[in-house]
């Protein structure tokens, strides 16, 4: 699986110091995870409370799982960062915490292609409720995910790396890798890369699709509701905002680097290297932004939100009478 680490071991860069940069990266990524662990331990404790008896709260479920584990990997791949990390520490990122937060970024990606084509079966094309709209279907498209991301290429990735660290330079992870880690990373880079732009092909039509439907729905009943049509364009905008921001930069700025994983004819240069590091922490931003969408997009999460449950509890205590 990719990882920040990405030269090849057998290419020939001239060397940088780092140091500086891995310093501020690690600490971008520790102030992220406080907040990171609480919304998401938030989430996760309101999302055992809910009934899976919608599709959607199937997907929100496993979009939960992947930013939960996210989060849990950010600590040790912050700590392994830092300028003097023990090499015992870099080898367990590399081969485990690494591994699991790409595996978990790709199934928060394909998971939210798998929202977008709910919501078009939902509003868009009514006549597919029996296929986008079945639990059946949530369920057996989830679970594949699953087991296609990680056993087709984490778990294999773990096993392949398997060798003595050979260097402490920032070709570190790659070194770990014997010549079958090596051929299976360019495959891994190759298929996530192809899995992201797809699923930002079905996200881009399924919401623009879905906003037009929306938008003429009100039109041909003649309703002047502009506040709802806002109130629709800004769901759609919000959804592909933080799905851009958070995902695209990361695979444009990995063009130049699957060229180099898959020919080993490319150095990249320290602002290319620097910008990838940025590009993954922007990412991991993801695991922050998807529980706001969540108290935003699902009526019955929001429901379920502490906030609401407070209040409840607050109402609910009997007043004294008065004296």
């Amino acid at each position: 699986m990719t990882s920040d680490n990405t030269s090849s071991p057998s290419t020939e860069c001239p060397p940088f110091n780092y140091d500086t940069v891995d310093v501020a990266v690690s600490c971008l990524y520790f102030l992220i995870f406080p907040i990171a662990l609480l919304l998401n331990g938030v989430a996760a404790w309101i999302c055992v409370q809910l009934r899976s008896t919608s599709t959607f709260i199937v997907y929100l479920k496993n979009l939960v799982v992947a930013d939960l584990l996210m989060t849990l990997t950010v600590p040790i791949i912050s700590a392994s960062s830092l300028p003097g990390a023990q090499v015992q520490l870099k080898v367990l990122a590399c081969r485990y915490f690494y591994v699991i937060f790409f595996c978990c970024l790709y199934v928060n990606i394909t998971v939210m292609a798998l929202i977008s084509l709910d919501r078009f079966f939902k509003i868009v094309r009514p006549c597919g409720k029996l296929l986008g709209q079945s639990l059946i279907f949530s369920y057996v498209t989830t679970t594949l995910t699953w087991i296609v991301i990680f056993g087709a290429t984490g778990f294999p990735t773990m096993i392949l790396t398997d060798q003595d660290p050979g260097n402490l330079t920032t070709d570190f992870c790659m070194s770990l890798k014997g010549p079958n880690g090596l051929s299976l990373h360019k495959g891994v880079v190759i298929f996530v890369d192809v899995l992201f732009w797809s699923a930002s092909m079905v996200i881009m039509v399924c919401y623009i699709c879905i906003t037009n439907t929306v938008i003429q729905s009100f039109r041909s009943s003649g309703s002047n509701n502009s506040q709802g049509k806002q109130k629709t364009k800004l769901r759609v905008f919000l959804v592909l905002l933080v799905f851009f921001v958070c995902f695209v930069p990361l695979h444009i700025v990995r063009i130049p680097f699957t060229l180099h994983e898959v020919k080993d004819k490319f150095c990249p240069d320290m602002w290319l290297q620097i910008t990838n590091y940025v590009t993954i922490w922007l990412s991991t931003t993801n695991v922050c932004l998807d529980p706001l969408l969540y108290l935003y997009l699902c009526r019955e999460f929001k429901d379920k939100s502490s906030v609401e449950i407070l209040l409840k509890k607050v109402n609910k205590v009997p007043v004294p009478p008065v004296q």
